[in-house]
């Protein structure tokens, strides 16, 4: 297993090492954490656990990374009876704050074989049977886009590191052109988009334009924007980023329109579907992703509405080998893996990092165990409860619609309510164990209004948890 030469034994104290007490205990240490695992992913309506002040917490736990150590059986106790529940397990049910999850209970246990098979995802000469895997499920996502024949791509630590990767390759694409060396690179995207986008922009030092637009970005709009930039602010425009469902209000912005634009004013087109990617997979909201299959690249999110545990990120590349001019790392420590005896698909060569665990692995067993009319199913139920909590809050004399719901988020307000009551009613909800939903803001008119947010993914919330939560406002 690794450590046995220093580790200490799960239940006997150092002086009594041996190598057959080592075993033993390495078994009774498994055996616990396979309890613990299988208690919690049966576990549907888990503790709503809360944040503890870390000097609390430190009272409580003491000091636990010491010279001797403290022993596993102490240290799994110290994070059941106290660790796990200053956390807010984010497949509750009534967990419908930000953008929540709910891991297959398929692809939480192979998280854990994917761990404990130590395989090194970057190249595959040492993970080939796990990239196969990775590849399975990455043709899945792939075909969700409609995408032409040759797209692929890779799985990422997250939507951040799947737009960062994609703009990388998108910058150094367009810096090949001997005019736009040694130029800063200018993107587009509006101010829907989620909040990677201009902390991306930072990392890769490129400028941000933002239209001005927390609804549906159109192409119209689009054109506008570019005509407004300066001749200079002209030349440095290299990209457009759109939002396939946008974290705050689930808009998808009108792709084809952005397309066409796109192809107009030769751009790079990249979707960033992080959250929304998962509903390509539902029939009844397709149509709202017309145009995706024209993007350069796209961002879509396992660990968020395909059942992934964390962290799981992907992005696509309509011509991975421009991912690969961008990303493909030279070394001579990496010849080897370049040799024609190690020839195959190397996930390194297409995204931000070298070394990798192969995180698709989980998804790929969820879907060959359920199947992708399963996920299609998980999916659209997310959709239906955001209706059922639209009608709900329509019939209520003191709730109010911000809008219709976007794919799976729902805004709405508590008529007469100020920011500070939104606060405090989170606050209550949370302290009291009963459900986490928290206050956004949405741009109405030149001001921001504090309003409240559904965001449902997890296919294990009902309409009674959907009642209950509006009936405490």
């Amino acid at each position: 297993m690794g450590f046995e030469s220093f580790a200490k034994p799960y239940l006997c104290g150092p002086k009594n090492r041996s190598m057959h007490n080592i075993d033993i205990d390495v078994v009774e240490m498994t055996l616990d954490i396979a309890k613990y695992v299988i208690n919690r992913i049966t576990n549907t309506s888990p503790e709503l656990g809360k944040p503890m002040r870390e000097e609390d917490l430190k009272a409580l736990v003491g000091e636990t990374v010491t010279e001797e150590g403290i022993g596993g059986e102490k240290a799994l106790q110290l994070f059941k009876d106290v660790l796990v529940k200053a956390t807010v397990p984010i497949d509750h049910p009534r967990h419908l704050a930000f953008v929540p999850a709910s891991p297959s209970r398929a692809a939480v246990m192979f998280d854990l074989v994917t761990s404990a098979s130590s395989i090194h995802g970057a190249y595959w000469m040492e993970g080939a049977g796990g990239i196969f895997c990775e590849n399975e499920a990455m043709k899945w996502l792939v075909s969700l886009t409609g995408l032409p024949e040759g797209s692929f791509g890779v799985f990422t630590s997250g939507g951040t590191a799947a737009n960062l990767s994609a703009m990388v390759t998108a910058r150094e694409h367009w810096r090949r052109q001997a005019t736009n060396q040694g130029k800063k690179g200018l993107i587009i995207t509006s101010i829907g988009a989620h909040s990677s986008i201009k902390a991306m922009a930072q990392v890769i030092d490129v400028d941000v334009h933002l239209v001005d637009s927390e609804d549906r970005l159109l192409g119209g709009d689009l054109s506008n924007a570019i005509n407004d930039l300066s001749p200079e602010e002209r030349q440095r425009l290299f990209a457009v980023v759109a939002t396939g469902g946008t974290t705050n209000a689930g808009i998808v912005d009108e792709l084809d329109g952005v397309a066409k634009v796109c192809k107009k004013e030769n751009l790079w087109f990249h979707v960033d579907a992080a959250y929304g990617g998962g509903a390509l997979a539902a029939d009844s909201v397709r149509h709202l992703f017309n145009g995706i299959e024209e993007a350069d690249s796209i961002t879509i999110d396992p660990h968020k509405w395909l059942f992934s545990p964390y962290d799981c990120g992907a992005v696509i590349y309509k011509e991975p080998e421009l991912a690969k001019k961008a990303h493909s790392q030279e070394g001579s420590y990496l010849d080897i893996f370049k040799d024609e005896g190690a020839r195959g698909f190397n996930p390194a060569d297409y995204q931000i990092q070298l070394t990798r665990r192969v995180r698709g692995l989980p998804l790929w067993f969820s879907l060959a165990m359920h199947g992708t009319a399963k996920y299609k199913w998980a999916v659209e139920r997310g959709i239906a409860l955001a209706k059922s909590a639209a009608r709900m809050i329509e019939e209520d004399p003191n709730l109010e619609l911000v809008r219709e719901p976007g794919l799976s988020c729902v805004l709405y307000r508590r008529k007469g309510w100020t920011p500070d009551d939104y606060k405090e009613w989170t606050f209550k909800n949370h302290k009291d164990g009963f459900a986490l939903v928290t206050p956004t803001k949405w741009k109405n008119g030149d001001t921001y209004e504090t309003v409240s947010r559904f965001c449902f993914i997890n296919p294990d919330t009902t309409e009674d948890d959907i009642k209950a939560i509006l009936d405490s406002m």
